[in-house]
C-alpha cells in the first residue's frame, strides 16, 4: 500500500497536495513526504490517518456550491381569465404586475379596450374567490388570474377639445338619399361638419355600409383628408381597422358621431363606443333615418345612457372655445347660416 500511494504521488506530481481531514494536519509538506519516499533506509513510511471521505466531501460540495451559480427556476404555470375566456399559458418565475398585464395584452389584445382601467386579480385557495392582486406580488407557483374591467360611473362633462376629438361620418350614401327623412339637410349639415373638422385638424374616420350595393358617400360630402373611409357589413363603425385608427390619435377621448341611421348604425356605433370608455356627442341635427319615430326615440334612448345629444353649432363653437382662437373667423363663417333644423323642431 506505501508503494502504490508513493507511484500516484510522482504521477501526480506536486499541483494538488491532498486534502487531509483537519486542514493537512497529518503528515507535514509535500515536500517532506516526498523526501521520506525517496529514502534508502528502508524503514517504514509512518502510517497516515485514512482520509476521512465523509468528511471531505461537504467541504468539498460546499465551496462548489458557493462558486457555482444556482440554476434558473423555469416558467410558472398560470391560467389567465378575462371575460368568459380562459387560456393557460406561463410565465417566468418571479414574475410581477407588469409581466402579467403583458401575458393579458398578448393573449386579449384584440378584446381589450385600451381607454379602459383594468384590475388584475388572483384566485385565493384561502377565500375561494378572486382578490385584488397583493401589492408585490410575484409568481412562484401555479396560480390563477383575471383581468376585471373597472365599471366605474363617472359624470360625463362633454368637453370637447381638438386634440381629443375625432368625427365619425357614418354610412352618407347615394342609395339613402330617397329613403332617409330629411336627408339633404343631413348631407348640408354633416359637409358643415367635415369643413370645420379639415379647419381644425381633427382626424375624420368614414364608413360605407355595403358600398357594393347601396353606392359610395354622396359626392356633396367631400373627404379630402380623412384618415379612413372603409366599406363594412356590419351596422357599428367599431371594426378592428377603426380600432387601430383610434390607438394610433394620441390622447383621443371624445368622438362626434353623425350620419344615417339613426336608430340602427348611430344608436349601435355610440353604444359601442361608451362601452370601451369614450365619451360620444351625437349631432341631432346631423343625424335621421326612414322614420321619424325611429329617429327620435333613438336619440332619447341614447340620451338616457349619458351619450350626449346636441347640434352642430354647439360642438364647433366648443370646439374652439373663445373668441380669440386663430380659426375663429374660419368656424364662423361656416355657421354664419343657420342649419336646417331637419324636422327636429316639429318634434320639440
Amino acid at each position: 500500500m506505501v508503494r502504490r500511494r508513493r507511484s500516484r504521488s510522482r504521477d501526480w506530481g506536486p499541483t494538488a497536495p491532498p486534502v487531509w481531514p483537519g486542514g493537512g494536519g497529518g503528515g507535514g509538506s509535500t515536500t517532506t513526504r516526498r523526501s521520506s519516499c525517496g529514502s534508502n533506509s528502508g524503514g517504514a513510511e509512518p502510517e497516515r490517518p485514512p482520509l476521512n471521505m465523509a468528511a471531505a466531501e461537504p467541504r468539498f460540495t460546499d465551496a462548489a456550491a458557493a462558486a457555482a451559480p444556482l440554476p434558473s427556476p423555469g416558467p410558472v404555470p398560470v391560467l389567465f381569465c378575462f371575460s368568459v375566456f380562459a387560456r393557460p399559458s406561463s410565465v417566468p418565475h418571479s414574475s410581477g404586475y407588469e409581466a402579467l398585464i403583458q401575458k393579458f395584452l398578448s393573449l386579449y389584445g384584440d378584446q381589450l379596450d385600451m381607454h379602459r382601467k383594468f384590475v388584475v386579480q388572483l384566485f385565493s385557495e384561502e377565500w375561494s374567490q378572486y382578490i385584488d392582486l397583493p401589492k408585490g406580488f410575484l409568481v412562484h407557483e401555479r396560480c390563477k388570474v383575471r383581468l376585471v374591467p373597472l365599471q366605474v360611473q363617472l359624470t360625463t362633462l362633454g368637453n370637447l377639445t381638438p386634440s381629443s376629438t375625432v368625427f365619425f361620418c357614418c354610412d352618407m350614401q347615394e342609395r339613402f338619399r330617397p329613403a332617409i327623412k330629411y336627408f339633404g339637410d343631413i348631407i348640408s349639415v354633416g359637409q358643415r361638419l367635415l369643413q370645420g373638422a379639415r379647419i381644425l385638424g381633427i382626424p375624420i374616420i368614414v364608413t360605407e355600409q355595403y358600398p357594393k350595393g347601396l353606392g359610395s358617400t354622396v359626392q356633396e360630402i367631400d373627404l379630402t383628408g380623412a384618415k379612413l373611409v372603409l366599406p363594412k357589413t356590419k351596422f357599428s363603425m367599431v371594426l378592428p381597422e377603426v380600432e387601430t385608427a383610434l390607438a394610433e390619435i394620441p390622447g383621443v377621448r371624445s368622438v362626434v358621431l353623425f350620419g344615417v341611421e339613426t336608430h340602427v348604425c348611430i344608436q349601435q356605433t355610440a353604444l359601442e363606443l361608451v362601452g370601451r370608455g369614450l365619451e360620444v356627442h351625437i349631432v341631432a341635427d346631423a343625424t335621421s333615418s326612414r322614420s321619424m319615430m325611429d329617429r327620435m326615440f333613438a336619440l332619447e334612448r341614447l340620451a338616457r345612457t349619458g351619450i350626449i345629444v346636441t347640434t352642430s353649432e354647439a360642438i364647433l363653437l366648443q370646439l374652439i372655445a373663445d373668441k380669440d382662437h386663430p380659426k375663429f373667423k374660419d368656424i364662423q363663417n361656416l355657421i354664419k347660416a343657420s342649419a336646417p333644423e331637419s324636422g327636429l323642431l316639429s318634434k320639440v
